[in-house]
């Protein structure tokens, strides 16, 4: 039996806030909460596939320090879109 969308939809926003450099947790739960809503299956599916990935290869992407495998690259783009200026501290 395959799990119904919304569960995975809230199954992966959780893993997007946990994972192992705080980075990470910022730009992908920014990104879970923003854009899962709008993610069919399949989507859903790549995104998950995606944080199978080490969290330094997915920043490295995401910061454009390197190149995306092609079966994240439209992931990627659309997450570092999102993500200029959420790791960075706030000017006072």
């Amino acid at each position: 039996m395959t799990e119904p969308v919304e569960i995975a939809r809230k199954r992966l926003v959780m893993r997007s806030m946990r994972r192992g450099i705080k980075e990470m947790d910022l730009i992908l739960s920014d990104f879970a909460r923003r854009r899962l809503q709008d993610y069919d299956a399949a989507a859903l599916a790549t995104y998950e596939a995606l944080l199978e990935e080490s969290d330094l290869d997915i920043y490295h992407w995401v910061s454009g320090q390197g190149v995306a495998p092609d079966r994240f690259a439209p992931l990627v783009a659309d997450i570092a879109a999102g993500a200029t200026g959420l790791t960075r501290p706030h000017a006072t």
